[in-house]
């Protein structure tokens, strides 16, 4: 018996060797610095948002947290310094590809053109384009927009959705470039355009912000279908594969419901694209 925990005992201590010895890419380098480098967004509540004094918040750190938690774990490592890293929806992807940050924790829309560039995590939320307009405004659905201004931010997939779904239904609107959500909020409070578009969660996080001083509602139906993931490296595998593995975790012990219920709770029960998306998801190990 005791030469038989001998044996254990040296293969487990080859095997740990082997895999810190085979570590590449990412994982590589958080072992040996003992850093992990995540990006956020500053106004796209409730996904990913900073608060008064910079803290990134939101449905999407969170879930990037858990994830740095999981892969401190899996390299064994006493402590890990998560350094934030303020993204914008222009920049994410360069940061990505540069290596200015590991897993970017935003709204971003996994696309066969942009697995290209990059690669995404497993799904982390169903969304659809739709477009806000002012309360008290007339125009319900995109039709009732034509010949109206429509802003929306450059370099998003809720440009191609809506330039595709105005050519579809024979829609003349001026789309206008805004850089960030607030501008486009600000633009409808002043009169400037008629309608801001953007994911629709995304678009009720703002609503909810802002209800106290500007009275928005969504237009009637969604425009596109927009599958979210944590973004990261392109053919970073063991990466994706740590990633991966946290959040089919939270999906399938049913924690995942706890993050939810801090960042949309107030949005009501999951709908069941959600719950499904999260069924899907919660791959065995």
């Amino acid at each position: 018996m005791r030469i038989l925990s001998a044996v254990a005992v040296a293969a487990l201590l080859l095997n740990t060797s082997v895999l810190a010895a085979d570590l590449t890419g990412t994982l590589k380098t958080i072992k040996e610095t003992g850093v992990i480098k995540l990006g956020f967004l500053s106004q796209s509540l409730p996904f990913s948002f900073a608060d008064a004094e910079g803290k990134p918040l939101g449905y999407s750190p969170d879930l990037c947290l858990r994830a740095a938690t999981g892969i401190q774990e899996q390299l064994g490592l006493q402590k890990l310094d998560v350094q934030w890293v303020p993204v914008t929806l222009e920049t994410r992807f360069d940061a990505v590809k540069t290596g200015a940050i590991d897993l970017e924790c935003g709204i971003t829309t996994n696309t066969l053109s942009r697995q290209k560039d990059v690669d995404f995590s497993l799904m982390t939320w169903v969304d659809g384009a739709n477009f806000l307009v002012r309360d008290s405004s007339p125009y319900k659905t995109l039709s009732d927009l034509a010949g109206k201004k429509i802003a929306v931010i450059p370099n998003t997939t809720t440009v191609g959705a809506l330039k595709q779904a105005l050519d579809k239904g024979y829609i003349s609107a001026e789309i206008v470039l805004v850089r960030s959500h607030l501008e486009g909020l600000e633009g409808i409070n002043k009169g400037a355009i008629d309608a801001y578009a953007s994911d629709q969660t995304v678009l009720v996080g703002l609503a909810l912000a802002v209800s106290e001083s500007l009275k928005v509602r969504l237009g009637d139906k969604n425009l596109s279908y927009e599958p979210y993931g944590l973004m990261l490296r392109k053919n970073d595998q063991d990466f994706r594969q740590a990633v991966d593995t946290v959040l089919a975790r939270l999906y399938r012990s049913g924690q995942i419901v706890q993050i939810y219920d801090r960042w949309f709770g107030k949005l009501g029960k999951r709908s069941e694209f959600i719950a499904m998306m999260y069924l899907l998801n919660g791959l065995p190990e």
